[in-house]
């Protein structure tokens, strides 16, 4: 059984920087990859960044450049580190893993992004 819990939220204004992190129970974290997904009312929920057990790293194009994921396996703690932030990126922010056949979620830290 996977517990994730999100932090780092936050309101920041266009072009500043916030870091998220997702908290892990357990000690099975550092044997999954991890995702961060972001959702807005009314729209669907986008796909932000990717990890993998190794480190390897994925990103969306709306935010290749801007945002770096990060883990550490000691911690059982991913980040999602977000600079050059835009209005666009508001939104609950969500972090995923998926063990076996059955996903995981956290349950959202707001990151508004706003003058």
């Amino acid at each position: 059984q996977v517990q994730l819990v999100e932090s780092g939220g936050g309101l920041v204004q266009p072009g500043g920087s916030l870091r998220l992190s997702c908290a892990a129970s357990g000690s099975l974290f550092s044997r999954y990859g991890m995702s961060w997904y972001r959702q807005v009312p009314g729209e669907q929920r986008e796909w932000v960044a990717g990890i993998t057990r190794g480190g390897s790293t994925n990103y969306a194009d709306s935010v290749k450049g801007r945002f770096t994921i990060s883990r550490d396996n000691a911690k059982n703690t991913v980040y999602l580190q977000m600079s050059s932030l835009k209005p666009e990126d508001t939104a609950v922010y969500h972090c995923k893993v998926v063990a076996g056949t059955t996903s995981y979620w956290g349950q959202g830290t707001q990151v508004t992004v706003s003058s």
